[in-house]
């Protein structure tokens, strides 16, 4: 069966999907976090309840940033297992 210019769907552009639309803003906010953290290159000494760490700045950010990552990961995808049920 040949398609005809009918049977096809109708062109949506890139940033119009909503899936580009929903990651869009994620990529920003990485992209400032990123510059932010690498540009903050001075050693500090960090507590982590009883040790005292020395560690550049950069990786304690970087370490935050994850973490923060990893917890609105979960947070998101809580929510998406709520929505199913």
């Amino acid at each position: 069966m040949a398609r005809t210019s009918t049977d096809q769907k109708p062109h949506t552009p890139f940033f119009s999907r909503p899936g580009v639309r929903r990651l869009a803003p994620f990529i920003l906010i990485t992209a400032i976090a990123l510059v932010f953290i690498f540009e903050n290159r001075a050693s500090i000494k960090i507590r982590l309840l009883v040790p005292e760490v020395t560690m550049p700045l950069w990786g304690a950010l970087l370490i935050a940033w994850g973490l923060g990552m990893l917890a609105s990961a979960f947070t998101v995808r809580r929510r998406r297992d709520r929505r199913t049920r």
